[in-house]
């Protein structure tokens, strides 16, 4: 248990609204210290029962009002730590909250650290450590899906999943450690090889299924990745620009205005799709130029959808130009023909000679936004993301993402040593290994040094 007791602005600076969370054995103690109850209310929080809300005064050391505000009540171990807390909502003055700040310290409290409520939450056993982590998320969710995979894991639905693959290990186990007790008395059976590589086999379907939702789950929490490529002053930018509602990037008729890449996100469908704008493709002895043509190979190289850009006015010469460099690094790609410019021509094209990997046409015009809202259907069509239920369980966190390959590696080195007779001890070995890889996930097996580099990221007052 924490002896310091902790204190936070919990709220963004700016609102009407400001709220200092206070945490520890001494929150209310010290909360009384500076809150005086109003007149028809003037029992001491101290005597208070949990979960009530009481209005009244912050005074100053002197006495005078710093500002009418409400104090909630919450007692341990009923509370979002685990602890003792009050929470103090004023007004967002940054002067009254820095003010009732030092005063609250004053009186023996200390300023929280990142993170700090949450990870007593989990060294409280409020939560497990990949449902903490899960409270990150969702303060940082933009999306529906963001938001949906957040919720599902704060409420535990990943630790509900590994709970059951951990039991089915611990069976497993159980038997192999049987069959070593036992291993002198050969008319003494307690599970047949193929009985535990059938269990075996089962946990590595359902470890697999997880460490393959990576994936879907990445780009659900970091964005879709979309290239626009093409060749110089084909629209690229301009696109962009019709696509995230605002002038994002410098447009021009001049060639190769675009040197780097420009990133910016938009929603659609409940997801998030990461656009990025690159350097038009074209041959040049420009230096900074050709860097920024590599770094459009790389985009492509690390998108998930493509949007190619072509200028329809010249469309057959673009794709001729370009075939050879684009097609090949988009294989397994989504790969989107965008034929911009369609307000300055109705002429039938001639593109029957590219049609692989182009998954589909669509014709716009950028700069008058027309045709957009057809590219945005096909993108989120492109996603193919699955919709998310209360009961999905995706895997979105790169820490997890490692310890469930290991963990699949272990349980697979398991079903080897199954199938050629391995030694049982050894077998052990590795059946321990996955349920270590496992427990290091909800925070069964770690350290200081993993669970501060995982609550820093956290902002104060969480």
């Amino acid at each position: 248990m924490n002896e310091d007791t902790i204190c936070a602005i919990a709220t963004a600076p700016g609102g009407a609204i400001g709220l200092i969370r206070v945490s520890g054995p001494q929150a209310i103690s010290i909360t009384d210290k500076i809150f005086t109850p109003s007149e028809n209310s003037s029992t001491p929080l101290a005597r208070r029962s949990a979960y009530t809300l009481t209005f009244g005064h912050i005074r100053s050391e002197t006495g005078d009002i710093v500002d009418e505000v409400l104090v909630s009540l919450f007692r341990s171990p009923h509370s979002y730590t685990g602890e003792d807390s009050t929470e103090i909502s004023c007004h967002g003055s940054p002067y009254i909250l820095n003010r009732v700040m030092q005063l609250l310290i004053d009186n023996g409290c200390r300023a929280a650290r990142a993170g700090e409520y949450t990870q007593r939450a989990f060294l409280n056993g409020k939560m497990d450590l990949s449902q903490a982590e899960a409270v990150a998320d969702l303060i940082a969710s933009t999306s529906e899906a963001q938001h949906r995979l957040a919720m599902n894991q704060m409420r535990g639905a990943f630790s509900h999943e590994l709970s059951l693959l951990r039991n089915q290990l611990l069976h497993l186990t159980s038997l192999m450690e049987l069959e070593l007790d036992f291993s002198d008395h050969e008319e003494l059976e307690f599970a047949d090889r193929s009985e535990l590589q059938a269990i075996a086999s089962q946990i590595e379907t359902l470890i697999a299924r997880l460490t393959n939702s990576f994936s879907t789950g990445n780009a659900l929490k970091n964005g879709i990745p979309v290239a626009i490529i093409g060749e110089t002053n084909a629209g690229k930018s301009t696109l962009l620009n019709a696509l995230v509602g605002e002038e994002r990037a410098i447009v021009s008729d001049i060639h190769g205005t675009t040197r780097d890449v420009i990133e910016d996100t938009i929603n659609l469908g409940g997801a998030t799709f990461r656009f990025i704008d690159t350097a038009g493709i074209r041959n040049t002895t420009d230096t900074i130029e050709t860097l920024g043509i590599e770094r459009s190979f790389q985009a492509i190289r690390k998108a998930d959808i493509v949007l190619w850009v072509i200028d329809r006015t010249e469309a057959e010469k673009q794709i001729a130009t370009l075939s050879d460099k684009v097609l090949p690094l988009c294989e397994g790609k989504t790969l989107i023909l965008v034929l911009n410019k369609s307000d300055l021509t109705s002429r039938q094209l001639s593109i029957v000679n590219c049609q692989s990997p182009i998954n589909k046409i669509v014709s716009l015009s950028a700069k008058h936004k027309e045709g957009i809202g057809k590219l945005q259907s096909l993108l989120i069509e492109a996603a193919r993301l699955p919709h998310i239920s209360q009961a999905d369980v995706i895997v979105t966190n790169i820490r997890h993402y490692e310890a469930l390959t290991r963990a699949l590696e272990a349980i697979r080195r398991v079903q080897e040593g199954l199938s050629t007779n391995l030694s049982g001890d050894l077998i052990s070995q590795d059946l321990r290994e996955c349920i270590f890889h496992l427990g290091d996930i909800v925070g069964e097996v770690t350290t200081d040094e993993v669970l501060g580099n995982i609550f820093k990221h956290f902002c104060i007052g969480k």
